[in-house]
C-alpha cells in the first residue's frame, strides 16, 4: 500500500502515523494510507508559506493566472479518473464525483482570470493637489480547513482565490477524504507554484487545525465544517487578531405553496434533500407545505423516494450512495429514532441496509407530521432524511422558514410572481431559490449564509477578494 505524504515547503514528507482511507461503499476496499502531519511539521509548513509569501505576492498577475489555468486544464482532463477516486473515498455516485472534479476545474479557470481583474479605485481627494488610490493586497499566509462532503470543490473555491490574489496556503483536508486534496496539491505543485506557496498537512483537527488556527504567522483562516468546530476555531483565530471566514451548516427550508407545479415541487423536495445521500449543507431538509397541496405532495415524495436505488457509488444504477462512515450512519439512525419519539411519521425509509458489497447504507427517510419545534427538524442531520411540515398559509410558511438557528439557503415553489418576489425579500437566508432545490449553486457568484450558518465575508465569485485581500489607501501629494 502506497503512503501518501504531506507536501511541505516544496518537498513530500512522511508523517509518524497514517490514516487508512476506507471506501464507504465497500469497507474492504482501502483507497490509500495518508500520512498525518505532526505539530512540528505543521509549524514547518506555516514557516515555509510565510517565507514564500514575499516572492509569490510579488509575481505578476499573469504568472499566477498561468499556474491556475494549468491546474484547471489538468483537472478537466482527469475528471473521469479523479471523479471515480472521489466516489470511492466519499461515497457520492460516480456522476456526481466526475461533476465535482469538473467544477473544481471551472473554479481554477475562473480565478485564473480573476487574478488579472483584481482592481482598486482612484478617488478624488477633498484636498487640492492630492491623489487618493485604494489598493488591494494579499493578506499573507491563509489556512484552509475543509470538510469531507465536497473533497475537491470546496478546497478549490478556497485555494484558487487565495493563490490568485498572491497569498500562500497551508491546507488541511478532512480526515475522512484526504485523497482528492492530495491530488489537488500534487497537481498545483507541478503547474508552476514555487515551493512553500502551497502546503498540504493532513491529519486530525486537534493537531493540524489547532496549529493553523493558533499561529500568528497565519493571517487568515477559511473553514467549512461543523458549528462546534467552527466556534472553537473562530475563538482561536480572532483572539490573536487573525481574519476568519466560516461556512458551518444549514437546515434549509423549501416552501411549497398550493399553486405550485406538483411535479416540479416534488422533484425539488426529494432531489434537494435526499440526493448526494443528504450530505450537502444546502439540502432542503425542511419541506413546508400549505394545506391544499400537502397530502398529494407527501404521496409524490414517498413515491419518488422509493424509486431511488441505494447502492455502491460506482454502480451505474445507483442514485444514492453510502453514508460517509459508520459514525455518520449512527447519527442518521439516531435522528430517525428521535423523529419517531417526537411524533413524526416515518412514511418510508430510515433503515440501515445490509448490501452484498458491505458499506454504510441506509434507505432515505421521508418523515411527515413534523413541527418546527421538533429536535430532528431544528438540528442539522447531514443525512438522507427529509421532514415535512404542514402550515396554514403563506404567512405561516415564511415565519416557519425563518424560524431557525441556521440561514444558509431557502427556497419556494410557486407559480405566483408576487409570492416569489415577496419571499426573496423576506427570507433571512443568504441564498434564495425559486422553483429550484435549495442545493445547487454557481461558482461565479457569492456563496454564504447568515446566523449560525456563516461568519465573515462571502465565498466564491469576485466577492472572494473581500476575504483574500486587504485594502490600502494611499495619499499622494506631488507639488509642481
Amino acid at each position: 500500500m502506497i503512503e501518501f505524504a504531506n507536501y511541505i515547503g516544496g518537498a513530500w514528507l512522511a508523517g509518524d502515523e497514517v490514516t487508512i482511507n476506507i471506501n464507504p461503499s465497500d469497507t474492504g476496499d482501502i483507497v490509500g494510507e495518508y500520512c498525518n502531519a505532526s505539530r512540528e511539521q505543521v509549524r514547518t509548513a506555516i514557516a515555509a508559506a510565510y517565507a514564500a509569501f514575499g516572492q509569490w505576492s510579488a509575481t505578476s498577475p499573469q504568472q499566477r493566472a498561468d499556474v491556475l489555468e494549468q491546474v484547471g486544464i489538468e483537472l478537466s482532463a482527469r475528471r473521469e479518473e479523479l471523479g471515480e477516486l472521489l466516489s470511492r473515498e466519499e461515497g457520492k455516485i460516480r456522476a456526481e464525483g466526475v461533476a465535482e472534479v469538473l467544477r473544481a476545474s471551472q473554479i481554477f479557470k475562473f480565478y485564473a482570470q480573476e487574478a488579472l481583474r483584481l482592481a482598486g479605485d482612484i478617488i478624488q481627494s477633498i484636498r487640492p493637489g492630492v491623489a487618493v488610490e485604494v489598493i488591494r493586497e494579499p493578506v499573507g499566509v491563509v489556512g484552509v480547513i475543509t470538510p469531507w462532503n465536497f473533497p475537491i470543490a470546496i478546497p478549490a473555491w478556497k485555494i484558487a482565490p487565495a493563490l490568485a490574489f498572491g497569498n500562500t496556503v497551508v491546507f488541511k483536508p478532512a480526515d475522512l477524504t484526504p485523497a482528492l486534496g492530495w491530488h489537488l496539491v500534487e497537481i498545483i505543485s507541478r503547474c508552476g507554484a514555487p515551493g512553500g506557496v502551497i502546503n498540504l498537512v493532513m491529519g486530525r483537527g486537534s493537531v493540524v487545525g489547532d496549529e493553523i488556527s493558533r499561529s500568528n504567522h497565519v493571517a487568515a483562516v477559511t473553514f467549512t465544517g461543523s458549528v462546534a468546530t467552527g466556534r472553537t476555531i473562530r475563538e482561536m483565530v480572532t483572539s490573536r487578531g487573525g481574519k476568519i471566514q466560516q461556512e458551518m451548516g444549514g437546515k434549509s427550508p423549501l416552501i411549497i405553496l398550493d399553486d405550485a407545479d406538483l411535479d416540479l415541487a416534488a422533484e425539488c423536495a426529494v432531489g434537494g434533500s435526499l440526493l448526494s445521500t443528504g450530505q450537502r449543507c444546502t439540502s432542503n431538509t425542511r419541506i413546508i407545505a400549505t394545506p391544499a397541496i400537502h397530502d398529494a405532495l407527501v404521496d409524490r415524495m414517498v413515491e419518488k423516494a422509493k424509486a431511488l436505488t441505494v447502492g455502491h457509488a460506482l454502480d451505474a444504477a445507483t442514485k444514492i450512495g453510502p453514508v460517509v462512515d459508520e459514525r455518520q450512519l449512527e447519527t442518521n439512525m439516531k435522528y430517525v429514532d428521535i423523529a419517531r419519539k417526537e411524533g413524526g411519521r416515518v412514511l418510508y425509509g430510515g433503515e440501515r441496509l445490509q448490501l452484498a458489497c458491505g458499506g454504510y447504507y441506509m434507505s432515505p427517510a421521508v418523515i411527515a407530521g413534523c413541527s418546527n419545534d421538533m429536535q430532528h427538524v431544528r438540528e442539522e442531520i447531514f443525512g438522507p432524511v427529509v421532514s415535512i411540515l404542514k402550515v396554514d398559509d403563506y404567512e405561516e410558511a415564511v415565519h416557519t422558514a425563518n424560524d431557525s438557528d441556521f440561514a444558509l439557503s431557502s427556497g419556494i415553489c410557486t407559480t405566483s410572481l408576487a409570492y416569489a418576489q415577496d419571499f426573496k425579500r423576506r427570507s433571512k437566508a443568504g441564498l434564495v431559490m425559486v422553483n429550484l432545490p435549495t442545493a445547487g449553486v454557481d461558482y461565479h457568484v457569492p456563496f454564504g449564509g447568515r446566523r449560525g450558518s456563516s461568519y465573515g465575508s462571502r465565498e466564491q465569485g469576485r466577492y472572494a477578494a473581500e476575504f483574500f485581500t486587504e485594502t490600502k489607501t494611499a495619499y499622494v501629494h506631488a507639488p509642481l
